[in-house]
């Protein structure tokens, strides 16, 4: 059962996660981490190249995990960078390699002290992952986390455009809804 305050240090935000002033923002990265398309791009440009700099050190990162760099010319404190899985059809293991880009993440976060993050739609552009069914994925971990960990404050689920926003609501409230059901039952003679 996910507690009320729990849900309420999710935040739907419809916008551009390079303007956000939060602690981290979390990259949506390809496995070399040098940048790419989608929200990749737009953060590598927006940083500037001594992210790039900074990212040829790392040597890549692997698919669920996650690593952390400076956020330079963004109004973030640090960028924690995540590999999404490719969907493939649902037959590799890509709900729990989801479910590890958002886990890594947090658990990053948190080793670094940052109590603010903000999470894209990881693997539903390119990587064609289902945009409902990835929602539901993030919404579950970090809630799950949340309920774990209480280090964190607030977690910012960005959605560029009015669909994908729609998108998490739906998600979010399934998430409410259902808690409130495992609550009722629990709270049965």
């Amino acid at each position: 059962m996910i507690r009320q305050n729990v849900l309420e240090k999710m935040v739907i935000y419809r916008g551009d996660i390079v303007k956000l002033g939060v602690d981290a923002i979390v990259n949506a990265a390809n496995p070399s981490l040098l940048g790419g398309g989608g929200v990749d791009g737009a953060i590598h440009r927006a940083a500037g190249k001594e992210l790039l700099a900074e990212c040829y050190t790392l040597h890549g990162c692997a698919v669920g995990q996650a690593k952390i760099t400076d956020a330079y010319a963004l109004p973030a404190l640090k960028i924690i960078h995540t590999v999404g899985p490719i969907w493939q059809g649902g037959r590799a293991n890509e709900k729990e390699l989801l479910r590890s880009c958002y886990w890594q993440s947090l658990s990053l976060a948190e080793a670094h002290r940052l109590t603010t993050v903000a999470f894209p739609a990881i693997s539903t552009g390119a990587y064609g992952y289902p945009p409902q069914e990835a929602a539901l994925i993030a919404c579950q971990t970090v809630a799950q986390y949340l309920s774990e960990h209480s280090f964190i404050h607030k977690v910012y689920l960005v959605a560029f455009d009015f669909n994908t926003e729609k998108i998490y609501k739906s998600a979010l409230a399934q998430l409410a809804a259902a808690s409130k059901e495992t609550a009722n039952s629990q709270n049965q003679p």
